[in-house]
């Protein structure tokens, strides 16, 4: 498992909004664990902070805004793109206006001041949303469509068709986030020509220059258009260069359009709020089929969180009651988990029946027999002891105690005869034996108990010295 990251100072960078063309100034800040990346208007008396959620985008025209109780941030695709591709997890952005700096039309500048605040690893791990079955979106409008499919790594891969002559077909592929700095950050924005000249007219790109956007000619051009752009944008002359674009600039890769698309794809994936193992593949992406996309993957990630570990109780566990005796120092009535059914390194799923027969069950409510509460936490907590256990060579020389209990929920009473599973994922790394999970208890696909708890596993030798 990969840890959160951070950054470990400050970093500043400024320029010119796009399309509000404001000078803005923009302040990288570290942030603590599970934080996520967040931006604070500090131009605004209340100094509001806007989280990159997809909850909270409402328009994609041309590029992705975000809109929390009517306060805007628009444009925030290119600075995500380069937040996710250096894999951090958690930053707070403050700003003093409604739009990032444009700079060169890419993330690349974006990348080398969150660079030179020095990245920070984080005492947590990061939290995945792992690819189990195909996720698909389709556009009918536009064409476009996305899908993502299960891989053990994070990769996109983009497909472009304008069906121009002067574009033509694209593709790009990032086959791994690590590339992303060196193939894909400087990749700039692109338009066409009659694109360009619609948005002059409607009072759009007020920052824009020639000097952060390729301008693709899809039409003929005569001289004295070109002139009149040259006055418009400030240039001595303008001409079309021979691979079919204004001659503001020079092409940094041939599939620069597609690499592009592919970065804005990164960075609208952002929005989803947690790291992708997964293939992503998009045909024609834009922001509003990639926002589109994030909100079905958002629905199947709450689908997922409530799906309950599936149980065959004809499989062989990892642990039975013996095994689970050796390592745990309880023994019955106090010994509340029958076996381990799986156990890694940062999780563990345990299971518990329950039958009439309970001691607990006699005494409380015997007239409607309900587990208690702290029984359930104990249970689940033994569970967590076995993970914690787990990371000692001699887990018999030791015994584990609770540090913490918080945001302990109960759902649903549980009654004799139901056979209660137990899940818990390390929430940080097992430092110096203390250990802190969050589990959920399950009846069947029922919710019925979940919150975070705090174990220390100490050696029975300190204790008897």
């Amino acid at each position: 498992m990969s840890h959160q990251i951070t950054i470990k100072n400050e970093a500043v960078i400024k320029g010119f909004g796009l399309h509000t063309g404001n000078e803005v100034i923009m302040t990288f800040k570290p942030a603590p664990i599970n934080h996520g990346i967040s931006f604070k208007r500090i131009d605004l008396v209340e100094q509001p902070i806007i989280e990159a959620s997809i909850n909270y985008v409402s328009l994609t025209d041309r590029s992705t805004t975000l809109n929390k109780e009517g306060i805007k941030l628009q444009t925030v695709e290119h600075v995500l793109a380069a937040i996710s591709g250096l894999e951090i997890d958690n930053i707070l952005i403050e700003i003093d206006g409604e739009e990032p700096p444009i700079l060169d039309g890419s993330a690349i500048q974006f990348i080398h001041c969150l660079k030179s605040a020095v990245l920070y690893r984080q005492n947590a791990f990061k939290n995945y949303f792992v690819i189990k079955k195909k996720i698909s979106y389709e556009d009918p409008k536009t064409g476009a469509s996305l899908k993502v499919i299960p891989a053990n790594e994070y990769s996109i891969s983009v497909t472009v068709d304008y069906e121009t002559s002067v574009l033509g077909k694209q593709e790009a592929t990032l086959s791994q986030i690590e590339l992303f700095e060196s193939e894909f950050a400087d990749a700039r924005t692109f338009c066409f020509l009659n694109e360009l000249e619609l948005l002059l007219k409607n009072g759009h790109i007020k920052g824009g220059d020639l000097s952060n956007a390729i301008v693709y000619v899809n039409k003929e051009v005569s001289s004295g258009e070109l002139m009149r752009l040259s006055k418009i944008f400030k240039k001595e002359s303008i001409e079309k260069s021979n691979n079919g674009h204004l001659n503001n600039v020079a092409l940094r890769y041939q599939n620069e359009a597609a690499r592009h698309k592919l970065l804005d794809v990164l960075g609208d994936l952002t929005l989803l709020g947690m790291s992708i193992k997964g293939k992503v593949i998009a045909h024609k992406p834009g922001h509003g089929p990639n926002t589109e996309f994030v909100k079905i993957m958002k629905a199947e990630i709450k689908n997922q969180i409530k799906m309950a570990p599936k149980y065959n109780p004809n499989e062989i566990p990892v642990m039975n009651i013996e095994q689970i005796m050796a390592i745990l120092p309880h023994r019955p009535p106090f010994l509340l988990i029958d076996k381990i059914l799986h156990l890694t390194k940062i999780s563990v799923i345990g299971l518990k029946n329950t039958t009439i027969n309970e001691s607990f069950f006699n005494g409380h409510f015997p007239g409607s027999p309900v587990m208690p509460g702290v029984l359930q936490i104990e249970a689940m907590a033994q569970a967590g002891g076995i993970l914690v256990l787990s990371s000692v060579p001699d887990p018999e020389n030791y015994l584990t105690y609770f540090m913490k209990i918080d945001k302990i929920k109960f759902k649903h009473k549980v009654v004799p005869g139901d056979t209660l599973i137990f899940e818990l994922e390390l929430i940080s790394p097992i430092r110096r034996g203390i250990c802190h999970m969050f589990g959920r208890t399950y009846v069947g696909d029922l919710l019925v108990m979940e919150g975070e708890m705090m174990a220390k596993i100490v050696k029975k030798s300190s204790i008897e010295n």
